[in-house]
């Protein structure tokens, strides 16, 4: 039986993981760009457009909150790939452009909408368990420090 850190050292794979906590994985060669597995992505996702969609590395910051590092189309999949491995990072992929019309886009692109929608959702329960953690008394000496990653999601809104 493998072990699931062995799973992560595929040579030539990147792991994409989507909001519906499925991953797509992905070969690649030294021409593979971010771009080719952004189309990729939208066939396989059946999306229409892909203009509002982004690949992203997601990491713990200096204080543990999370930051996302946006990925050029134009970036060869050896460097993401070294950098995901070597760095603890998670490649994503999310809607990092938020549309100025969200009706337009569920008209044009429902599928695309419907993934906006469950990231969104799955950035609101999060951001609901860190409220209710600050509500919470201290526990044996430890006080539950979140406001600042609350404070922080609360003003980057538009930037998903």
């Amino acid at each position: 039986m493998m072990k699931k850190e062995a799973l992560l050292l595929i040579p030539n794979v990147l792991k994409v993981f989507l909001e519906n906590g499925q991953i797509k994985s992905f070969t690649f060669d030294g021409r593979t760009t971010v771009k080719d597995v952004m189309v990729t992505l939208q066939d396989r996702l059946s999306l229409r457009y892909i203009e509002h969609f982004a690949l992203v590395l997601e990491y713990a910051g200096p204080e543990q909150n999370q930051k996302f590092l946006l990925l050029q189309d134009k970036q060869p999949l050896a460097y993401v790939v070294q950098r995901t491995h070597y760095h603890g990072m998670k490649c994503l992929f999310r809607i990092s452009f938020f549309p100025k019309d969200p009706v337009e886009l569920l008209r044009r692109d429902p599928a695309a909408f419907e993934y906006l929608y469950i990231q969104g959702s799955a950035i609101q329960a999060k951001l609901q368990y860190l409220r209710i953690l600050n509500e919470l008394p201290t526990f044996t000496g430890v006080l539950f420090n979140t406001v600042g990653l609350v404070s922080e999601a609360s003003e980057g809104v538009g930037a998903l």
